[in-house]
Order: C-alpha cells, then structure tokens, then sequence
C-alpha cells in the first residue's frame, strides 16, 4: 500500500506555501515510492504521485501508458485547446509546427530586439538605487515583456499579462478567477491575431496565424489555446526559477564570488537550479490501463502526478541532493520533462536566464541579502515555487 498523504496533499495544502521536500524524500525511500491521496481538483478516485527519477522518467517516456490527455479536463478549461492534451501522431504534427516558431535562428533575434534590451530596460530602473526587491523589480517583468514582445503584446500591456498569466497558471485553486482571465486574455489578443490573418508582419504571431497541419491553418481554438499556453507558461515558470537561481547565489556567497569573477560557470549555476529548485513540480498523467509504477499498483483511469521536483532529487541519482552545490557531474534533469511533452520553450528559458544573470551581475555589483528584509527571501510552494521577494543591496552605479 503507497503512503497516505492526505495532511500533504490533500483538500488542506496550502499550495502557495508548502513545503514538500520531506515528505517526497521519505516517500522515495519507502517500499512502495508511490504516493496517494485524494484531491479535488484532480476529479475522483485516487491521485497517484511519482517520487522517483527512474520511474518519473519512464512515466514521461511512455505516452502510450501515461496519457498526457488530462491537461485537457484540468488545465485545459483555463488555457484552451492545448497541444499538451494531445498525444500520438496529432501530438507529432502539431508539435513540429510549433517547434519551427522556437528555432534557433529566432532565438538569435529575440535575444537581440527582446531578451536583452528587457532585462537592461529594468535594469536601468534600478541601479542607481543601491537597494531593490529584484522580484518585484525585475524577475516578475523580465521574461513576461519577453513572452509577450514574442507574441506581439505592447511592452506597456505586459503587467496585465503577467497578472492573466497567474491567475489562468491557478485556474484549478481558484476556478471563476481563472476562467475570468482566461476569457480577457482571448478578448485582447483577437485584434492583434485578425490583424496577422489579413497582413502577416513576419513575426511569431504571424508564423502561428498562417501555419497550416495538413494543408489547413490552425483553428482559433488552436491558436488561442497555444498562446494561453504560451503566455502564462513562458513567463511564470521562468520568472520563478530565475528568482531561485538569484536566492541560491545569494545565500552562497563564496559561489557567487566565483561566479562574478568567471562567467563561464552562469550555465552550471542554471542546470543546477533547475535541478535543485525547478519552477513547475509536478507533470500531470492519466493511466490508460492497469499499470504499476516502482512496483506500485495503479488502476487504469487514475490521475498521476510525476512529481519532477522529487526526483530532481532522488539521493540515487545525486549525492547531497537536497543542496545546491556546484561542480556536480553533468546529469540529465526532468525540470523540462522529457519524451514527446518534453518542454518546447527550454532554449528560450535558458537563454533568458543566461542573459538575465549575466546582466544582473554586470550592473549590480556587490549583490548580497538585504539584511532588513533577509528572512521574506523564501522559496514555497507545492506545484510552483520561487521566492516572492528577493530584498537585496548592491554598489549604486
């Protein structure tokens, strides 16, 4: 019998505040490393979590057996017609067109006409200043103005999105506030999204407007399900890993020192925080027939949760797992899945966590923890986490 977890997951979890780790990594190394609980939103019967590395990385591998159909019946109401619903060949063609909008040849020029010129743009807000909360400041805007510069949304519209963005990411805790977003993101975007259908402009919105799976263009299902995806998907989980990445420089200030002085570690501070602290925990499947998963019994039907975030930190698989440590060897993490689902936004993210710690570095010597606000720089949360302030000091330049 897998471990009851109903105080943890259960109708009582405070999901905003949570903190899970110990009771994933006493559930990994039980006999069954199976979780059940019972949850609301998941709809009835038993809700089946995965807290292993190998078994989470087989679930995500196996679409066959794990279905990804169940972002449809949850996440689906909020966001829409959802390419994470799909599965098979469908999921194929319509994962290929969306891929080609994320090509390299395009990060390339988002990373000069967006990337960098957001994160200086906030930037320059700050430095003068010598202090600032950096989440409030800057990783609550930067990959938002990104996301929403990809899509063709007014730079001074982006602090609506980002609040659509949250509200449609915790539709299922708050269901009519959800809906209510979702439906006033779709009322905004229909002007920009007619305008790309009678004038392509070349950009991204106009790549999505005019593609075509089987000789036909997408629905407006379609094309609003994928920005309702990518809108709040693109900039929540970035801004929340981000900020996670800034609170474990600072709470390791000898790592930090390193880093300021040898900026070839930036991508190893990444990997590791994705791996340590990922923004998005949990991974939703539904098992298509009777199944086992680390030799736990599950019923066809049944609602599954791959818990990304425990077997990040499976003790197997990484020594002192639960620490944020570099020099690690290189080792393949879930934060961005893997298998068919596998995460289409990971280039993006990483290159806008590589330019956004490079610049803050560059224009924020002599980071440290604001002692006066230290103890509100905490990382929470069940399905998401990050930091809600980050209170630092640094030399005014």
């Amino acid at each position: 019998m897998a471990a009851d977890t109903q105080g943890e997951v259960g109708p009582g979890v405070d999901w905003l505040m949570a903190q899970p780790y110990d009771s994933w990594g006493d559930a990994r190394r039980s006999e069954c490393p199976v979780l059940e609980s019972n949850v609301d939103a998941m709809g009835p019967g038993t809700f089946y979590q995965v807290t292993r590395f190998k078994d989470a990385d087989s679930v995500l591998r196996d679409d066959k057996t794990f279905s990804s159909s169940i972002n449809g019946d949850h996440i689906g109401q909020f966001m829409g017609d959802l390419i994470l619903a799909m599965n098979g060949e469908e999921h194929r063609k319509y994962r290929n067109l969306v891929a080609k909008a994320f090509r390299a040849s395009q990060l390339e020029r988002w990373n000069d006409t967006l990337v960098r010129p957001a994160i200086n743009r906030l930037l320059d807000a700050i430095a003068p200043l010598g202090r600032a909360d950096l989440v409030a400041s800057v990783t609550s805007k930067y990959p938002v103005q990104v996301i929403c510069g990809i899509a063709g949304v007014p730079l001074e519209d982006s602090d609506q999105f980002a609040q659509w963005a949250e509200e449609i990411n915790t539709g299922p805790l708050a269901p009519e506030r959800g809906h209510r977003a979702s439906a006033a993101m779709v009322e905004y975007l229909r002007p920009l999204v007619e305008a790309r259908r009678a004038e392509s402009t070349g950009d991204f919105l106009s790549d999505l407007v005019h593609a075509e799976v089987d000789g036909e263009q997408l629905s407006d299902d379609k094309i609003y399900g994928f920005l309702r995806l990518l809108l709040p998907a693109g900039g929540e989980t970035t801004f929340r890993v981000m900020g996670n990445a800034l609170l474990a420089l600072l709470t390791h200030p000898d790592a930090l020192a390193k880093v300021y002085v040898d900026r070839d570690l930036v991508p190893e501070v990444i990997e590791e925080t994705l791996r340590w602290e990922t923004s998005v925990t949990m991974v939703s499947r539904v098992a298509t027939a009777d199944t086992e998963v680390g030799g736990c019994p599950i019923a066809s039907g049944s609602p599954i949760g791959v818990l990304t975030g425990s077997s990040n930190r499976d003790e197997t698989r990484w020594d002192d797992a639960d620490k944020w440590t570099l020099g690690r060897p290189v080792q393949h993490h879930l934060a961005f899945g893997t298998g068919p689902h596998q995460c289409l936004g990971m280039h993006l993210a990483r290159l806008e966590l590589r330019v956004g710690l490079n610049t803050i570095l560059d224009r924020l010597p002599g980071l440290r923890l604001d002692p006066d606000g230290a103890e509100s720089a905490i990382i929470e949360g069940y399905a998401f986490r990050g930091p809600r302030a980050l209170p630092v000091i640094f030399d005014p330049s």
